[in-house]
């Protein structure tokens, strides 16, 4: 016997859909028939699953898949109750632009009829049968749209798919009742194949050939050019593509709020990673006189001072959603807004640039290596080392004890020579992640992309079998020797951690944890400090009297992994004082029970307290 439900997971498998992350319900008995059915008769199912005892964890997972791969993975979730349990995952999914397929069930409509299989029988079917289950998260999603009959499945789930992975990129939503995935189909409706072939995504736009020279001429005649981006990097291929314009006109780049490898850390001409508080954005940003806003959301926020001079020219360049249309309010004073794939805009700017050069050396006044352009690159270069340095010197000092600094550079250290795929959601200490452990290659160290706390646990599972995939199908650039995920304690404690170890223990997808453990959030109190820098809380004794400590019986994080993992991760605590040897001896205790014991390793470090 044939149902919509085998329509529903032939077409993902024909998609090319290689894995779902489930969570499953009362609506569920076509699927779990169909992939027992398909278990027995074809001894596998086409679309590998993977069970997640949490939705969060669930759709985590799939996120880090697709940022992993590029490419989306499926997540099923149970009706109302496990939509509403997917939590601030569909934020993060929404705001990193990852492409995800989320099916939900429904409640059945149908509750007297004897004939019908999958009718009404049970007793929670009456109080999740709501009266628009898409509204819980419509509006992060692409698309939601309802499968109501299996006449149409195939088109439904091809459309969604097509949607999510059209720029801007994002999660889409499908619901279908429980009837409707129990009808029958006749074995003919399987014969076809409902891949994507004429499905594709949007292909990404260009800009017109005058507004690339107006950005060339603009960039080759500034005297203190800018380039800010922040997630340039989904696509690596930029990466090579504005390293080139940097190079070839000395261009400084900063990197606001950054969710990917936009640039190697070394390159000279990086000069910043900053989250935008107030006085950590690059000193350059006021003096620019021409900026280049490459892929950024956030570029500078008012409000803090750390913004363009009036007379700057601003070209902002996005790939996806260049006004930001899902936000309530957002602009950029700009001259010009284009909505164009990174690559090919940094590349035909590139070309114009040599053009213009060519003609203007025809009446000598050439616009390349010209004493202006080789004295800039002499400036930022030193303008690099100088931030280089500084950060050398953080981490060399240890009197104080275990320190967010001294703690990453030794991990980096001891990471050197093997291809770490990192995930860092250190919050408050985000810029010091991507700082001190200073990432080379594009796609190897990642943030959520958005600002709900919980996903590095779940997404390193789903982050390892999206590079092991993209791998096996050829791509040597996925190749990996560890997954690290660098979280707060918060962070740790929001991530689901008795689902995400159970999964990845049950999944063979291990990876190392740090948890930089500060005894609570931090980041309100950083908030509350830049509304009332003087206010009553300013002058409070602790952070407990705030609300906002865990201390003093702060929970065991690494024990908690390994109970979870049914006693096979491997977990310790240090603490504050710890000598800075004993800390190397017990990361590289864990860093090899990951590579080669292929276990889970946490460590719980805990530095200064808040």
């Amino acid at each position: 016997m044939h149902t919509t439900a085998t329509l529903f997971l032939k077409t993902l498998a024909d998609c090319g859909i290689t894995h779902a992350f489930v969570n499953w319900g009362s609506d569920h008995p076509a699927l779990l028939e169909e992939l027992e059915r398909e278990r027995v008769e074809e001894g596998q199912t086409a679309v590998e699953i993977v069970t997640c005892p949490s939705e969060m964890a669930a759709l985590s997972a799939a996120q880090g898949y697709g940022q992993a791969c590029g490419k989306p993975a499926a997540v099923i979730v149970h009706t109302d109750v496990g939509t509403q349990s997917l939590a601030g995952a569909v934020h993060n999914a929404d705001k990193s632009r990852t492409p995800v397929l989320i099916f939900a069930g429904a409640s059945p409509s149908v509750v007297d009829q004897n004939g019908v299989r999958g009718r009404r029988n049970e007793w929670n079917m009456y109080t999740q049968d709501i009266h628009d289950q898409s509204a819980i998260v419509r509006q992060y999603m692409r698309i939601t749209a309802q499968i109501d009959t299996p006449k149409n499945t195939p088109q439904m789930v091809r459309r969604a798919l097509q949607i999510c992975t059209s720029e801007p990129q994002g999660p889409v939503y499908l619901w279908a009742r429980r009837e409707v995935m129990e009808a029958e189909i006749e074995e003919t409706s399987l014969i076809a194949s409902f891949g994507m072939h004429h499905w594709p995504p949007i292909e990404p736009p260009a800009l017109s050939e005058s507004v690339a020279k107006r950005v060339a001429q603009a960039l080759s005649s500034a005297q203190s050019p800018l380039i800010v981006t922040s997630h340039l990097g989904r696509n690596p291929a930029a990466v090579d593509s504005l390293l080139a314009l940097s190079i070839l006109l000395a261009l400084p780049i900063v990197a606001t709020c950054p969710t990917v490898v936009n640039t190697p850390f070394s390159h000279p001409y990086f000069c910043k990673i900053t989250y935008l508080q107030p006085g950590t954005h690059c000193p350059l940003i006021r003096r620019a006189d021409v900026i280049l806003v490459l892929d950024a959301d956030i570029a500078w926020i008012p409000a803090t001072g750390d913004v363009p001079n009036a007379l700057a020219r601003v070209f902002v360049l996005n790939s996806a959603d260049p006004l930001n249309t899902n936000v309530g309010y957002w602009h950029l004073d700009a001259e010009l807004v284009a909505k164009v794939d990174a690559a090919t805009a940094l590349e035909q700017i590139f070309a114009e640039v040599r053009a213009l050069d060519e003609v203007a050396r025809d009446v000598g006044k050439p616009i390349l290596r010209t004493k202006a352009v080789l004295d800039r690159g002499k400036r930022k270069a030193k303008m690099h080392g100088d931030y280089v340095s500084a950060l050398d010197a953080a981490e060399a000092r240890v009197e104080a004890g275990l320190s967010v600094p001294n703690v990453l550079g030794t991990l980096r250290g001891l990471l050197e020579g093997k291809r770490a795929l990192v995930l860092n959601e250190g919050v408050s200490n985000y810029p010091a992640v991507w700082e001190h452990l200073r990432p080379e290659v594009p796609g190897s160290h990642f943030t959520s992309g958005g600002s709900s706390l919980g996903w590095a646990l779940g997404a390193a599972v789903g982050m390892h079998l999206g590079k092991t995939v993209a791998a096996v199908t050829g791509d040597e650039t996925a190749r990996f020797d560890i997954v690290v995920a660098v979280v707060g304690d918060g962070s740790f404690v929001f991530g689901a951690p008795s689902a995400s170890y159970w999964m990845a223990r049950r999944y063979d997808t291990p990876y190392l944890t740090i948890v930089l453990n500060n005894g609570g959030w931090k980041a309100p109190g950083l908030s509350m400090l830049g509304v009332h820098p003087s206010g009553y809380g300013s002058k409070a004794a602790s952070a407990k009297r705030l609300s906002m400590a865990f201390g003093p019986d702060c929970p065991d994080y690494a024990q908690i992994a390994v109970a979870a993992s049914g006693n096979t991760a491997w977990g310790r605590r240090v603490v504050g004082d710890t000598p800075m040897e004993e800390l190397k001896r017990h990361l590289s205790e864990a860093i090899s029970v990951v590579v080669k014991e292929g276990r889970c390793a946490v460590l719980d470090v805990q530095i200064e307290k808040i």
